[in-house]
């Protein structure tokens, strides 16, 4: 396991950190899996109040394992005033049984309006906290659009950023580069399951990404970057554990055979989609139907390219069911209006290719791991 300083915060955590989302089946096995992250290296949990009885868990996993030296992240809703606040910090620290958090991310800093919560007077007491020395980092995830991504970092309060990034969606990268010119911590969320799958890719991606299994790669192509401090993984069981974390000790620049991986993806992606390649500069938004074209046309374009299908439609299922989480309306509800056309560079048929999307990808939808927001 390697380790990288995590921006102003000043702590050097290890490149693969532990999350807790979907390690909820009992005390037992959130202790095993723990004890096995911990064994591995991983010297980083993260949680959040909504991850129903993760940090209750976490607490006893901790207690039972002689209170080895992990440093903790948990997340609350950027929402309440001062007084609720406090009672959630207060919770979050009665749940996981330490007088100290070492960090606390803002859970789903998603729109507008959650930005205007930060001139909120529960944020001021995240700062006083912050200034006592109860919470050490104060960060954010989002879920949101860039506009609003980089106006969170702009504000200059946070000390790390919980971000999606892969190489399958690379909508992020100016926030990894503006996060990284104020010195935050980088973490990114979820790059195996919302980033592709990757733990059970199609047969076309693996044989595009020979000899590297995709998930490696994928691990690889975000390591190289050095603005990008740690990566999330979320193992169920102990056994989950062992297979993405071989690449844990791999964070220099790509190899020539690495980047020769990345090299093909990106020409068959061009080979393949041709004059129907959505190039993902969201010029065509906003919709008036609500739907989320270059997100849409994203995902047409891994399925069609590496035929990520499965993946296609875990993604597109969630579409019109997860509010700010994932927003947009399915493609069927495009009304042919054509307000799109004259916007997109490519000269794209934008309505005919969210047709097509839909028809693909309208498998049966998922529930979400976590419910409540």
């Amino acid at each position: 396991m390697r380790y990288r300083r995590f921006g102003r915060t000043g702590l050097n955590l290890s490149v693969f950190s532990l999350g807790t989302m979907r390690a909820l089946g009992s005390p037992e096995e959130m202790q095993a899996v723990i004890e096995g992250a911990i064994a591995h290296g991983i010297n980083h949990i993260e949680t959040a109040a909504a991850y129903g009885a993760s940090e209750t868990y976490i607490g006893r996993a901790l207690k039972a394992l002689g209170r080895p030296t992990v440093f903790i992240t948990t997340k609350l809703l950027p929402q309440g005033d001062a007084n609720q606040v406090q009672r959630q910090i207060e919770q979050s620290l009665e749940r996981l049984q330490v007088s100290r958090l070492d960090g606390v991310a803002l859970h789903g800093l998603n729109t507008p309006e959650h930005l205007a919560w930060l001139a909120s007077d529960g944020m001021a007491r995240l700062r006083q906290l912050q200034a006592e020395g109860v919470i050490g980092a104060l960060g954010f995830s989002s879920h949101g659009s860039l506009s609003v991504i980089l106006q969170a970092i702009a504000c200059n309060q946070f000390d790390f950023v919980n971000l999606h990034y892969t190489y399958f969606q690379q909508r992020n990268a100016p926030a990894i580069a503006a996060a990284a010119e104020r010195d935050m911590g980088v973490f990114i969320i979820s790059p195996a399951d919302k980033g592709g799958q990757l733990y059970r890719p199609s047969q076309r991606l693996q044989d595009l990404c020979a000899p590297f299994h995709p998930l490696h790669w994928s691990y690889r192509w975000l390591l190289s970057q050095p603005a990008i401090t740690t990566l999330s993984i979320g193992p169920a069981t102990v056994a989950e554990l062992a297979f993405p974390l071989a690449v844990a000790d791999q964070v220099a620049p790509l190899s020539a055979a690495e980047q020769a991986v990345g090299d093909r993806l990106q020409a068959v992606m061009q080979e393949t989609l041709g004059k129907d390649l959505c190039q993902q500069c969201y010029a065509c938004l906003p919709c008036p139907e609500e739907i989320h074209i270059p997100e849409v046309l994203r995902l047409r374009n891994l399925a069609v390219a590496y035929e990520m299908i499965e993946f296609g439609k875990y993604r597109y299922g969630m579409f019109g069911r997860a509010g700010h989480w994932f927003p947009g309306q399915p493609a069927n509800h495009c009304t042919d209006c054509g307000e799109c056309l004259p916007r997109c560079p490519g000269g794209l048929e934008i309505p005919r290719l969210l047709r097509e999307t839909h028809e693909q990808l309208k498998g049966a939808s998922r529930s979400r791991l976590w419910q409540g927001i």
